[in-house]
């Protein structure tokens, strides 16, 4: 499925909300790493908060709890300051242990305390940028996004705006409990944040196509979080680079509304560059800005072994730099996220590392 949408202009969007910028001035001296790994960048500087969500009830492989360790010990915030950006790190959020746990239902296993979670990371976000800050959060398994996103969705709510979401993923994550052929609810955040099942309360981005009601509010407690659902329009949610997607998601990304999907074969065929700019493009109309949700299994295998659900013919080393790249390039990046970081199976920390290069390159970073 491709992207049926136009491009459009990045400079569509509302004037920025008065509030205490994360965005610093241009003129603030370079921070250098004990690692010795300068930086290069010339877009403003920024306030970043970094958030561990070491989450792994959202998937049946063990491990991606590890991910926030993992990337912290990678050095993203020594190389990261290195760019000039302010760093400070604010913890983990609490996360349940599944062995204390109770399964619960088959086809949505911890639903509830994967809620529980998301819905303490959703009020850390709102608070991350209610202090002038860009929330970085660190997974965890992908269900996270759940949280992340309600809270950035939360706070331009109150400033009557709306957000972007661009969902990049080897898996379209658009499952519903009673479309799941694995009741993990890692593949089911972005069914949440659309209003796929669940009971439909509108909320300020709504849209006809996203308001959805479905009986039996399947998916209700990750949904309303903060009490209403969607959180987000289907004409600003992209979906780049997925390869493995189950039957059922086909129909739901259709009934959802989703604007556009970009397939790998879509950045084979087309290229990156094109592929994101037109992305960027219809995530950021008439929003405040894009959170982008960065799945690590999104690149192949071959440069990226550490994630949670592997899938070969993924994003190369350098197609992942160039998303990266143009992302920083559009200056519109609201927050930001990376998931699925798994050392068990990771070799040397090579996923962890490369997580914090593909973070460099979205908050700046330039080979020249």
């Amino acid at each position: 499925m491709t992207s049926t949408a136009s491009l459009v202009e990045a400079n569509s969007a509302p004037s920025p909300i008065p509030v205490q910028s994360p965005i610093q001035s241009r003129s603030q001296p370079q921070v250098h790493s004990q690692f010795g790994i300068g930086g290069n960048q010339s877009l403003p500087t920024r306030k970043i908060r970094v958030l561990g969500v070491p989450l792994d009830l959202g998937a049946s492989r063990r491990g991606v709890d590890m991910g926030p360790s993992a990337v912290r010990v990678a050095g993203l915030e020594a190389r990261l300051e290195a760019l000039g950006h302010q760093v400070t790190d604010g913890g983990n959020i609490r996360v349940e242990i599944a062995e204390t746990l109770n399964l619960g239902r088959a086809n949505a296993r911890f639903l509830q305390q994967i809620a529980d979670t998301c819905t303490r990371t959703a009020e850390a976000v709102v608070q991350c940028l209610e202090d002038g800050m860009t929330p970085l959060v660190l997974g965890g398994d992908h269900s996270v996004a759940a949280g992340t996103v309600s809270g950035v969705a939360e706070f331009y709510r109150r400033h009557n705006q709306k957000i972007g979401v661009i969902w990049i993923d080897a898996h379209s994550d658009i499952n519903t409990p009673e479309t799941s052929p694995s009741g993990n609810v890692h593949g089911m955040p972005l069914a949440a944040l659309l209003g796929l099942g669940s009971e439909s309360v509108a909320g300020p981005n709504a849209s006809p196509a996203a308001d959805v009601p479905e009986s039996g509010s399947s998916l209700s407690p990750l949904s309303q979080i903060f009490g209403y659902s969607p959180k987000i329009s289907p004409e600003n949610t992209v979906i780049v680079g997925v390869r493995d997607i189950d039957s059922a998601e086909r129909e739901n990304i259709r009934r959802a509304g989703v604007a556009a999907v970009y397939t790998m074969r879509d950045i084979d065929e087309r290229g990156m560059r094109a592929v994101m700019e037109e992305a960027l493009s219809i995530a950021g109309k008439g929003a405040a800005g894009y959170h982008v949700s960065l799945d690590m299994d999104w690149i192949d295998p071959e440069d990226a072994p550490g994630v949670g659900t592997p899938v070969r013919g993924g994003a190369t080393y350098r197609e992942a730099h160039l998303a990266m790249e143009i992302l920083a390039d559009h200056g519109r990046l609201l927050s930001f996220e990376i998931v699925e970081v798994n050392p068990v199976i990771d070799e040397r920390n090579r996923t962890a590392d490369l997580a914090v290069e593909l973070a460099c390159s979205a908050f700046g970073k330039k080979i020249l």
